[in-house]
């Protein structure tokens, strides 16, 4: 039997093997070793692409059906259902998501020589918040998934813990880690103590002071960049002929990575339409109008998320709607990025702390706090989380790599 690791994310995926004394990160796709976790069903040219050829086939403007945010299905009401592709073809979420592991399996087995049929995959400390029931779910449906990819056997590593282990590899002598991992869909956070003489042990329940979190993460920044920004130039927020504010679903759905396909049926066109009158500027529903009829969601959402990238260390930027109607930019700075995040932020935070809390240190104190995970990469939110933990050494580790080569130590230890 051949194993691997998986860190299947919101946001991006990566999946790790043995090498030598140790573990590497596979090639995924041209080079790179973490891949966006879209997939993309291709109506004009047929076949189904993932990770940037997907994004590239979508932005290209073949027909078809894109999807990103797969991981926020998991414990939701969605995860039972199905997404139509078009012209009467619809497919399981659930179905979606075994295709996207197998894909993740066969590039494994391109560097390998064998197809998996053993692996660890890491889990967020919460897949959905204050709900054991739906947490649980979640969990479950994913393997159910993964054993349709092909897995015979499957552990679960809460993810933080794996970026602990990667962290592990580089101190010295013990020391008591808070881990941030902040990806695209959740925060999660443990205490754990570690130091080259806890290496081998295999049970590490002793180890582990505290975890938790909280689901709130990067594809919460985008939405609120989005709403804040983007959505302003389609009517959100705006007062309507009847002297209230236009009604926000639409905006909110348009905005939310996983959501955004549901808007393109022929009952949110009609409801569109039934709407127009509640307009004051004629041009908000007209615009609405196109993106829908044309797929423009994901587009727009990606040029936020770009935008929130590029503004993240300081400065401005335009997000460029130019793909809605010419010329159409919306303005996002650091200082906007910042004050529409205000709140995410204080949430993540805030589940740091209770964390730590949860540990029960007493005098003992939190050594380093290690940083990974995609959204570990805006400033504002890392300085925020630092001074939080003012006497904490700020490490920061492979933001897209650690949680899947911990997850690879993990997997090296336990399969042997």
């Amino acid at each position: 039997m051949t194993d691997c690791a998986i860190d299947f994310g919101t946001s991006n995926s990566a999946v790790a093997v043995a090498h030598g004394d140790g573990v590497r990160l596979v090639d995924l796709e041209a080079g790179q070793v973490t891949m966006p976790s879209a997939i993309f069903f291709n109506r004009d040219e047929g076949g189904v692409r993932f990770g940037r050829a997907a994004v590239a086939d979508y932005v290209a403007g073949y027909d078809g059906r894109l999807m990103r945010g797969l991981k926020s299905i998991l414990g939701s009401s969605l995860a039972e259902g199905t997404t139509e592709l078009g012209e009467g073809e619809a497919i399981a979420y659930l179905d979606v998501i075994t295709l996207f592991l197998r894909h993740l399996l066969e590039r494994a087995a391109s560097e390998t020589g064998a197809m998996p049929t053993r692996a660890v995959l890491g889990r967020p400390a919460f897949f959905v918040d204050d709900d054991p029931a739906a947490d649980a779910r979640a969990q479950a449906e994913l393997e159910r998934a993964a054993r349709a990819a092909g897995l015979r056997e499957i552990h679960f590593q809460y993810e933080p813990i794996a970026a602990a282990f990667d962290y592990e590899r580089r101190v010295s002598g013990e020391r008591i880690v808070l881990v941030a991992d902040i990806g695209g869909g959740t925060s999660d956070f443990s205490v754990i103590r570690v130091g080259p003489a806890r290496m081998a042990r295999m049970d590490r329940r002793d180890d582990l002071l505290a975890h938790g979190g909280v689901h709130v993460a990067g594809t919460d920044f985008d939405r609120r960049a989005a709403l804040d920004g983007a959505m302003r130039e389609f009517g959100y927020r705006t007062i309507g002929t009847d002297g209230r504010e236009v009604p926000n679903r639409l905006y909110f759905d348009l905005a939310t990575w996983h959501l955004i396909n549901t808007v393109y049926g022929a009952k949110r066109l009609a409801g569109l339409r039934d709407m127009r009158t509640l307009y004051t500027d004629a041009r908000h529903p007209e615009r609405l109008q196109r993106i829908l009829s044309h797929h423009l969601g994901h587009e727009i959402i990606g040029r936020v998320e770009q935008a929130k990238i590029d503004v993240a260390g300081g400065g401005a930027t335009q997000i460029d709607l130019s793909m809605v109607e010419s010329g159409l930019a919306a303005p996002l700075d650091d200082a906007a990025l910042i004050e529409a995040c205000r709140q995410e932020v204080g949430r993540i935070v805030a589940a740091a702390q209770a964390t730590v809390r949860d540990a029960q240190l007493g005098g003992e104190r939190i050594d380093a706090l290690y940083l990974t995970g995609g959204s570990t990469g805006l400033a504002f939110l890392s300085d925020a989380l630092s001074a939080a933990f003012p006497g904490a050494e700020r490490v920061s580790g492979d933001r897209l790599g650690s949680v899947a080569t911990g997850l690879g130590v993990y997997a090296r230890r336990l399969f042997g």
